[in-house]
């Protein structure tokens, strides 16, 4: 698909991949794009076979035949689980004709995390150059109708951006610790008010008799899963109609890397009722699912919110990223932080309309950032710095 000296070629399955390979390109940071993570997703049929998430990986060998690059791709029949909405996007296409499924998707499958998404050994920026190309050259010679990266690191996102990829932003919550050492150093960085409604807030949280615990490693047995499944399910009920991750896939990551996972567990009189998943990165905490069987005031909160930012401040880690939406975090303690995506659209006259309508976009995502950012709990010196850090990146 590209001149040497490179050699690409697609796959089907991680298996038909060494782990050590893969695993090679991503580094440590990034539990998500783990070896251990997306085989997990195809081993238990969370993609693949009917999800509509069929599996593509891109694959990069240099002169030797070594594995050098990669991209984990999917070739999608629909727009589900992705947190970037093209929805309005296939529909006008399909009016006026077109086909806009199938379509090839980078990213990880129901994760709106953001990572790389051109892997490239010593992020060489050569290879990452041609994996973009060759991204492209799949889409033409497949005859789909796009590419959309989602949710890549800043580098891969400004590099495609360069390539003439159109580019979409939206926002996120992400806490950002600003050195505490306890989670008291961080409440003493919020207005007084705010500072007492979340200590209200986590007090009525546990008032019942409620018992938070932090499981990771070998406390990941079969019957914790089990529970979270539960919690899990309920939710996704509730919310999704369908939820995507089946009960085999905790099983699969609990056996592979136990140790990047942390759940938050609340127990009622020794039984857990409530809890949530949260995986551990190089240096920041990725807050997923959460659940209950049992109703409890603010217990949301207390689990997914406040939980987890006592467990980065004790671990030392930089951020806590709690997934998409949710303006309530905000009063927790959370900022708002612009996320991006990259789209190759083949069509040219759709991709000058995608074009001009995330001209629009990107305006508008700009002044819900601003919005946002007035509204945060810190102290006036706290929000000028945050002011400051958002125009420096």
């Amino acid at each position: 698909m590209t001149p040497s000296p490179f050699r690409f070629k697609t796959c089907q399955s991680l298996s038909s991949i060494n782990a050590a390979d893969w695993d090679a390109l991503v580094g440590q940071d990034h539990p998500f794009l783990s070896y251990a993570f997306l085989n997990a997703l195809e081993i238990s049929g969370c993609v693949g076979a009917r999800s509509g998430w069929h599996v593509l990986h891109l694959l990069c060998y240099d002169d030797q035949s070594r594995l050098v690059g990669a991209a984990p791709c999917y070739i999608k029949s629909h727009s589900q689980g992705e947190y970037v909405f093209d929805q309005g996007w296939a529909q006008a296409y399909e009016r006026a004709g077109g086909a806009y499924y199938p379509k090839l998707q980078v990213a990880v499958p129901f994760t709106p995390a953001t990572g790389p998404r051109l892997l490239a050994k010593d992020h060489d920026h050569t290879i990452k150059l041609a994996l973009a190309q060759a991204l492209k050259s799949v889409c033409l010679q497949m005859e789909l109708s796009s590419v959309h990266v989602t949710f890549p690191v800043a580098t891969d996102h400004q590099l495609l951006c360069e390539q003439g990829w159109l580019e979409r932003h939206d926002e996120q919550f992400h806490w950002v610790n600003e050195g505490y050492q306890t989670y008291d150093d961080f409440l003493q960085s919020l207005q007084s008010r705010k500072r007492k409604l979340i200590r209200k807030e986590r007090q009525s949280a546990l008032d019942s008799g409620l018992v938070i615990r932090h499981l990771t490693g070998t406390d990941l047995t079969e019957d914790v899963w089990d529970a979270f499944f539960e919690f899990y399910m309920d939710t996704g009920a509730r919310k999704w109609g369908r939820p995507y991750l089946n009960r085999d896939f905790y099983s699969s990551i609990g056996a592979t890397m136990a140790d990047k996972i942390l759940l938050v567990f609340a127990y009622r009189d020794n039984k857990p009722i409530a809890g949530a998943i949260n995986f551990i990165g190089g240096d920041t905490l990725y807050g997923r699912h959460w659940g209950a069987i049992e109703h409890h005031p603010f217990l949301h909160f207390e689990i997914c919110y406040h939980q987890a930012i006592e467990f980065a401040i004790r671990h030392g880690l930089k951020k806590v990223e709690a997934g998409a939406q949710g303006e309530h975090k905000l009063a927790r303690g959370y900022r708002p932080v612009t996320t991006k995506s990259a789209h190759f659209i083949a069509d040219p006259e759709l991709h000058a309309a995608v074009a001009s309508y995330l001209q629009q976009e990107r305006r508008h995502v700009e002044a819900l950032h601003q919005e946002l950012a007035q509204h945060t709990p810190f102290r006036k010196i706290q929000i000028e710095t945050i002011e400051t850090d958002h125009l420096e990146t």
